[in-house]
């Protein structure tokens, strides 16, 4: 047996695949038949790779891995969402959560474990930044969440309806484990994804492949809190869906909601958006909205969004604030958000708002990592000592 750590092949995007087995003396459909074994059957083993040649099982069995990330805590909402909380070592923990929906099944992957950019209302933001994630746990999330869904019997959810603005949904496979069940992915869970460029890159490049998950880049959308340079090097590279945290119609209060925007100011921002729009699967972006009261929720506010956009193809999706005791935040009444939906929609403005799922879950993104963080440091203080345990540092 060899002392060469093990690759791990969960990770490696479609020409990393294909050169890997070509420095292994294999043709290229080897690379091919093997993406299909890992993420379209789930196979982790590589002597169950029966169309393989033994000499290559023999190869993968002593040089690579496909291993999940463990699971820390799994939680299924009464209304259909699941949420599961990953150990990525050293103490840290990332989210992934499971939306199921009428037209499709929506998997929500983090991208690092904390995040640094520190926007106000975010219960990620408060817990520090940990580390980036590597490719491979970050496809991890949506290879575990597809075996699990098909091992727990998670069928039926997606009927062949589906919202205009979607295209057919992915046929299911035959051999695979249930290729119906995630059909859109959204990197808008714990982290920045455009600060973690290279393993989001290659995240998508696999969920993209044929050979691999196959969505479309209409179906996988990264959510981004303003990070200009990255947001062309995306429009370059992997153009997909394109959501961006807004959260404020103005320089002065986004600059004390998203600090990122003292360095990115937002004519920057929608610039970048205009351009990304040139080569995006959508003909429009996507603005988050936190709704906070008293703050951002204004009538004011909504018209000053009005002008921002006036000239930008953009839909709005507000989103009401979960809060957190460190934030000092509230959220905004149910009335005060309809006004303000109505105000965008009467502008011209594709406006929603998003429903709560699995609020008996913690299913917003960080709270279960938070909460597991705070239970930690309640430990260690009555210890007095530092006790290695879940959670994000």
């Amino acid at each position: 047996m060899s002392d060469t750590p093990s690759i791990q092949l969960l990770g490696l995007a479609p020409d990393e695949l294909e050169s890997l087995c070509a420095s292994w003396g294999q043709k290229a459909f080897r690379a091919r038949q093997l993406s299909r074994w890992i993420h379209q059957r789930g196979t982790s083993d590589f002597a169950a790779m029966t169309d393989l040649a033994q000499s290559f099982r023999a190869l993968l069995i002593e040089r690579a891995v496909v291993s999940a990330l463990p699971i820390a805590r799994d939680h299924c909402s009464t209304d259909g969402t699941r949420k599961w909380l990953f150990d990525v070592g050293a103490g840290n923990a990332v989210e992934t959560v499971f939306i199921p929906e009428v037209s499709r099944g929506t998997l929500c992957v983090s991208t690092q474990a904390g995040c640094a950019v520190n926007c106000r209302f975010c219960s990620t933001g408060h817990q520090g930044f940990a580390r980036n994630l590597h490719a491979h746990e970050i496809v991890a999330q949506l290879w575990l969440a597809q075996n699990l869904l098909a091992r727990d019997g998670v069928t039926g959810r997606i009927p062949d309806t589906q919202a205009e603005d979607d295209e057919p949904l992915p046929r299911p496979s035959s051999e695979g484990v249930g290729a119906r069940l995630v059909t859109n992915v959204v990197f808008m869970g714990m982290g920045e994804p455009l600060q973690n460029y290279s393993a989001t890159l290659a995240a998508l490049r696999i969920m993209l492949d044929d050979h691999a998950y196959g969505l479309s880049r209409r179906r996988v959308t990264v959510s981004t809190s303003g990070v200009v340079p990255m947001i062309d090097r995306l429009r370059e590279d992997c153009p997909v869906a394109l959501a961006v945290s807004l959260h404020a119609p103005n320089d002065p209060l986004r600059d004390r909601l998203v600090p990122l925007n003292r360095k990115y100011p937002l004519s920057d921002l929608l610039d970048a958006c205009r351009r990304y729009l040139e080569r995006s699967p959508r003909d429009f972006i996507t603005f988050e909205y936190v709704m906070l009261d008293g703050v951002n929720d204004r009538p004011e506010h909504a018209e000053q969004l009005l002008g921002l956009t006036q000239t930008l193809p953009c839909k709005f999706n507000l989103i009401p604030f979960n809060p957190f005791p460190e934030s000092g935040l509230r959220r905004s009444s149910a009335e005060v958000v309809r006004t303000f939906a109505r105000s965008l929609s009467d502008g011209g403005k594709v406006t929603t708002v998003r429903r709560t799922r699995g609020d008996d879950i913690d299913a917003a993104c960080g709270q279960l990592a938070g909460e597991v963080r705070d239970r930690t440091r309640l430990a260690a203080r009555s210890a007095r000592r530092t006790i290695p345990v879940m959670g994000v540092a």
